[in-house]
C-alpha cells in the first residue's frame, strides 16, 4: 500500500535521502539488473538533454524545452508503466518518452522542423503537446475507450504545475473522477511555470490535495527520488486497472536550467535558489544507493557514459542526413479529407514555392 511507503516529511512519499541512503523503513525490492537499467536512462535522458542544447545553441535544432533536474520524475514514472499504457507527454517530456519506447531520433527531428510526433509501430505515445494541458481532456478520453473495451491499460498525462492552473486540467480531472476513468494525472512541479513561481499560482498548500474537489486520490512525491517516483505511480496504475479511479500525483522537482532556450531564468531565479536544488541532483542521488548496493563502480559508470554517448551520437549522425520534409505535406494530416480552405492554403504555397 501507498500509505505504508516512507516519507521525507508527513506527507511527501520518499525512499531515497539526498545522501543516496535508504530512509528508514525502505527496501528496495527491483532486481539488479533493473536498478541499473534505470541507472542508463537516468544518464541517457541528462546526456540526451545536454546535447540538445548544444546542437540549439549552433543553430542545428529549433528552440529547445530542457528538463535536467526533472530525470528521476520521468524515468521513475515511466518505468512503472507497461508497454500498453498510452503516454500523453508534453514538449518537455523527453525522458518519460524514450523510456515508453519512442527513439531519440523522433525527438530530434521533431526539433528540426521535420516530423517525428508519429510514434512506431507499436510504441503508445501520444504525439507531442505544445499548448498548455490540452491533453489532459484527450487522456481522459482515451481512458473512456479503455473502459469500454476492458482493456487492461492506463492512461496517463504529463504536466506542470503551470497546467493546474488552465481549466483543462479542470475538466479533465472532474470527468475522470465521475467516470473512476483507468487514468494517471502526473504533474512535475517544478516550481515555475515559465517565469510564474507556484506561490502566485495557487492558495493551495500543494497540487496533489486538489485532488479532494474530484473524489479522487492525490498523493505528493519526492520527484527527485527515482525509486518513490517509480512505487508511487506502479501503485497508482494498479488502482487504475482494477477500477478504484485515477490518481493525481504531484512530482516535487525542479528545472536547474531556463524554461526553454528562448528563456533567461536568472531574471527571474537567484543563483542561490538554483545551487540549494543543484544539491538534490536526482542522478548523484541514485548513483550514491547504487554504489552503496555494490552494483556500480567507475568502471561501470565510464562504460555507461561511453554506451551512452555512442547512441546519442548516431542519432545525431542519422538527423544530419535527413533532407528537409516537403512544404506540402503539411496541409495532408489535418483532416482526412483536405477542406477547400486548406485546398486554398496549399494552391497558394504552391504558387509561391513555384516563383522561387
Amino acid at each position: 500500500m501507498i500509505k505504508d511507503l516512507p516519507r521525507e516529511k508527513s506527507d511527501i512519499v520518499s525512499i531515497i535521502d539526498e545522501n543516496g541512503n535508504l530512509r528508514e523503513g525502505a527496501e528496495v525490492d527491483l532486481p539488479k539488473e533493473n536498478l541499473i537499467e534505470i541507472y542508463k536512462w537516468l544518464k541517457l535522458v541528462r546526456e540526451f538533454d545536454r546535447k540538445a542544447i548544444k546542437l540549439q545553441r549552433q543553430g542545428r535544432i529549433g528552440v529547445y524545452a530542457s528538463l535536467e533536474g526533472q530525470e528521476a520524475a520521468q524515468v521513475g514514472s515511466a518505468y512503472a508503466l507497461e508497454k500498453e499504457d498510452m503516454m500523453f507527454p508534453t514538449y518537455r517530456d523527453h525522458g518519460a518518452y524514450f523510456v515508453h519506447g519512442m527513439p531519440l531520433i523522433c525527438k530530434f527531428r521533431f526539433l528540426k522542423g521535420l516530423d517525428g510526433l508519429i510514434a512506431p509501430e507499436g510504441v503508445n505515445v501520444f504525439p507531442i503537446t505544445v499548448p498548455i494541458a490540452t491533453h489532459i481532456p484527450h487522456a481522459v478520453g482515451y481512458s473512456f475507450s479503455i473502459t469500454r473495451k476492458k482493456q487492461n491499460r492506463i492512461a496517463i498525462a504529463y504536466f506542470g504545475d503551470g497546467a493546474t492552473s488552465e481549466g483543462d486540467f479542470h475538466e479533465g480531472l472532474n470527468i475522470a473522477g465521475i467516470f473512476k476513468s483507468p487514468a494517471i494525472f502526473f504533474c512535475q512541479n517544478n516550481q515555475y511555470a515559465i517565469s510564474v513561481p507556484l506561490q502566485k499560482q495557487t492558495a493551495s498548500r500543494s497540487i496533489s490535495e486538489k485532488a479532494k474537489a474530484y473524489g479522487i486520490e492525490g498523493i505528493q512525491v519526492d520527484g527527485n527520488d527515482v525509486l518513490a517516483v517509480y512505487n508511487v505511480v506502479k501503485y497508482a496504475r494498479e488502482k487504475a486497472i482494477t477500477g478504484k479511479g485515477p490518481t493525481l500525483i504531484e512530482a516535487l522537482t525542479y528545472r536547474v536550467n531556463s524554461h526553454t532556450t528562448a528563456d533567461d531564468h536568472t531574471r527571474y531565479r537567484s543563483q542561490e535558489e538554483v545551487s540549494n536544488w543543484k544539491k538534490r541532483d536526482p542522478i548523484r542521488r541514485y548513483e550514491l544507493l547504487l554504489e552503496r548496493l555494490h552494483l556500480i563502480d567507475e568502471k561501470k559508470k565510464r562504460e555507461i557514459e561511453d554506451s551512452i554517448l555512442e547512441i546519442i551520437s548516431c542519432a545525431v549522425e542519422e538527423l544530419k542526413g535527413m533532407e528537409p520534409p516537403d512544404p506540402l505535406e503539411m496541409f495532408s494530416h489535418c483532416y482526412q479529407e483536405k477542406t477547400s480552405d486548406i485546398r486554398k492554403q496549399a494552391e497558394y504555397l504552391l504558387e509561391l514555392l513555384g516563383d522561387e
